[in-house]
């Protein structure tokens, strides 16, 4: 099948866009605000877009409390999102009304970060402390929704000690959640991981080849 985006003339029974830009990871925002209220929800259009800076970015549809929030005390932290944690990062995506403290409503710890005023979620294995950078507005869809996405400066990055193994961060052990389409998720373990070597480019330029065997530890 073939469709045209502006007419969404897929005949399915759901837009399949979010069932093919998978997967993706999940940004739980904290944020402040200017009262000094705490807000947290899950985002899944999130991403890390750069390391040097480390900057990443959320996409809010509509003005939510999270990106007024962020716009107007310029903090937020995110939360890696587990299979352990799931239904609480579910509860927290519950629009309940302004002010309402998810935290609270899901159970949930607030841990005091190093970096900015907004709090991580304590239960978490790791969590970016981010400065706000910008915000830009997507256009309009045809129906009038409104999506604006929010950048984030990491200042700084929380790891539970445990998950740090011989120098690297046990990533499949965090077993990190990922959203795909309609209501589906997965989670990342150690058993779907692989390792891919980089190709290394022949003296000619135009030939490359892959090294067999176990990464070492050399990035190229």
């Amino acid at each position: 099948m073939h469709y045209d985006t502006s007419l969404n003339n897929h005949g399915l029974k759901f837009n399949p866009f979010k069932a093919i830009a998978v997967p993706r990871p999940i940004g739980w925002i904290a944020s402040l605000g200017a009262d000094g209220a705490r807000n947290l929800a899950p985002y899944s259009f999130f991403n890390a877009v750069s390391d040097r800076p480390p900057v990443v970015l959320f996409s809010s549809a509509g003005r939510k409390d999270s990106l007024a929030n962020i716009e107007a005390t310029g903090e937020f932290t995110c939360s890696l999102a587990t299979w352990d944690l799931r239904e609480k990062m579910n509860l927290t995506s519950a629009p309940v009304g302004h002010g309402v403290d998810e935290f609270e409503l899901a159970g949930l710890t607030p841990a005091p970060s190093r970096m900015v005023r907004v709090p991580r979620v304590a239960e978490s294995p790791a969590a970016f402390e981010c400065r706000y950078w910008k915000s830009v507005e997507l256009p309009t869809a045809p129906r009038g929704e409104t999506h604006t996405v929010v950048f984030g400066l990491v200042v700084g990055v929380y790891i539970d000690d445990a998950y740090i193994r011989d120098g690297l961060v046990d990533t499949g052990a965090m077993r990190p959640l990922a959203r795909l389409g309609y209501m589906d998720y997965a989670v990342v373990t150690p058993e779907v991981m692989f390792t891919l070597n980089r190709p290394r480019v022949g003296p000619d330029g135009r030939t490359a080849q892959v090294d067999a065997g176990p990464w070492d530890g050399v990035y190229r």
